[in-house]
Formats: structure tokens, sequence, C-alpha cells
């Protein structure tokens, strides 16, 4: 199932503008989605009735996270359609709520690569063209923080070098869908492990001048010419991880950024710093972070105990 199905034949170019009014990802997991929801026998438009009852039928074998997700799905479908939106009805919204009330609502979150954790993973690291391709990507993308999807798509002409270290200009991402384009500083670091300074040695060796800068690697040091994949994120993370004596459960692609932003927290940084670093688009999404990164800062049960 499609998520643009029109009821009138559109110019081409009105095509084209209406299928591009979301990301390429979230036309992919949109269409995934429907997918699922066709196979369970629903159809485009449905009923409120309809709907409820599939949210009910699947609350056991499906995450709310996952429901929530196909709600959205089913909702941007009727949308782009011109019909009814049984999602925002009386019946649908009421039976989610009783499912979040039965199994609960609460996320599975990435564990974050906390900073000493970062540095214990890159001194495990050594010399090869590999290595130093990994060294940038953690460091780069930690100090981004940047999404899977915003490292993979850096180019070498999205980087500028500047007094204090250098400016990422990410085109398009999550939270700028209209791909205004935003600016991310790295400065460089004062520690002995540099994001600045591990992206110039992964250029240099690897003689990347235009196109993607990080691009996979052979067992036999060959630098490829297409870029990485999002999901190779989540696989250079876990394999670094482990080669460095820890225990790799819980981490994913997303272990970079929620690092950064947790890491911040437990040394003090203000809020609104951590979220102009990570472009958060609502403080309540970075405020997961950064509870659980000041657990224990002024907690008052150590104050009197």
């Amino acid at each position: 199932m499609q998520l643009v199905a029109f009821a009138t034949n559109p110019s081409p170019e009105t095509r084209f503008f209406i299928e591009n009014s979301v990301s390429s990802n979230s036309r992919r997991a949109y269409e995934s989605d429907l997918r699922e929801f066709q196979r369970g026998g629903g159809i485009i438009p449905a009923s409120p009735e309809t709907l409820a009852e599939y949210l009910a039928c699947n609350a056991a074998r499906l995450s709310v996270a996952t429901l929530v997700r196909r709600l959205a799905s089913i909702s941007k479908a009727h949308q782009v359609r011109g019909v009814v939106n049984p999602v925002q009805s009386p019946l649908v919204r009421a039976t989610l709520r009783g499912i979040k009330r039965a199994y609960g609502c609460a996320q599975n979150q990435a564990k974050p690569l906390l900073r000493d954790e970062l540095i214990q993973v890159l001194d495990a690291t050594g010399r090869r063209a590999k290595d130093l391709r990994d060294r940038a990507l953690l460091l780069v993308g930690w100090a981004g923080p940047l999404r899977r999807s915003e490292l993979v798509n850096l180019d070498s002409d999205h980087v500028e070098h500047v007094r204090q270290g250098i400016i990422l200009h990410i085109q398009n991402s999550k939270t700028d869908q209209e791909a205004r384009g935003q600016k991310v500083g790295i400065p460089f670091a004062r520690g002995r492990w540099c994001p600045v300074a591990a992206l110039e040695a992964w250029l240099a060796i690897s003689g990347i001048s235009e196109g993607p800068i990080f691009r996979p690697v052979d067992r036999h040091g060959r630098v490829h010419d297409c870029r990485l994949s999002g999901e190779a994120v989540g696989e250079v993370i876990r394999e670094r991880i482990n080669a460095a004596g820890l225990d790799q459960c819980g981490y994913s692609g997303h272990s970079l950024r929620a690092g950064l932003a947790t890491s911040a927290s437990q040394m003090g940084v203000p809020t609104f710093k951590i979220r102009a670093q990570t472009r958060h688009a609502s403080e309540a999404m970075l405020n997961r972070y950064i509870r659980d990164g000041s657990l224990f800062h002024e907690n008052a049960a150590g104050a009197v105990l």
C-alpha cells in the first residue's frame, strides 16, 4: 500500500511535490506500516470501528510505541487522500488510552555512550584505515551530536574549517524537513581525543576530497566510493564497544547522540546549551536524557543520608 494514492490524476509536477512532502526515510516507514495494516485486513479509508478493533487485536502483540507509529502512518494516509481521518475519532483515542494504561508506554531507549566509555573505546582502536575512519565517525557523531542519517550523509564540502574547530553544514535532518539547513559547531578538544583532528586524519589517509566522508573500508584497507549506511553506524559502535571489552547490549546508532546529551548533563551544562547542540525539536525529548543524566546531581537522598 502506497502512502499517496490520488483520487484525481495530478500533473507530474504536483505528484512530485506531494510525494516529497515527507523525507524518504519517513515515507518508507509510513509505507511499511501501511502494508502491515493491510495484511491485517485494513483498508484506506478506514472506519473508526475498524481501526479501534485493529488496535485491540494487536495490543498484546505489538508495543505501544509501534501502535502509535502505525496510527501516525494511517493518519497521514488519510490526510493526503483528503478523506475523514478515523485516528482523530474519540473511539480510537479512547482505545489507545486504554492500551497505554493496560500495557504501559515506556519506550526502550538507546544506552548512552558516556564520555569515559567513549575514551575507553577510542583507546582500544588501532592504526589501520578502518580504525581511523571509526575514530572519526565516533568522535564527530558524539560531539555533533549527529543522528545516523546526518552522519552518513556528510560530504566533504559540508565541513567548514574555522579558527575554533569545524562547522558542519547539515543539509537536512529529522527536525529540518524543509531542508533549510543547520549548522553544528565542533570545537578542538582539550583532551587527547579530538574530533577535528580525527576527521582530518581520516580524510588524509583515505584521500577523500569530495563526496561522502564516511565510506565502507574492506578488510584489505581499500576505501570504497559509496556512502556508509545508517545501519552500519550501529554496527561500528557495537563492534568498537565489544573490542574495548565492554558489554555491547543496549547500544545502537543513537548511543552517540544520547551519550553527549547525558554526559553534558552530568557535567552541569545548562539545558539550553545542550539543546542548542543536539537540536532537539522540544524540551520534552531532550529531558529524557537530562533527567537520566542528573539523577544523582544534588540528589535529595544523598544530601540527608
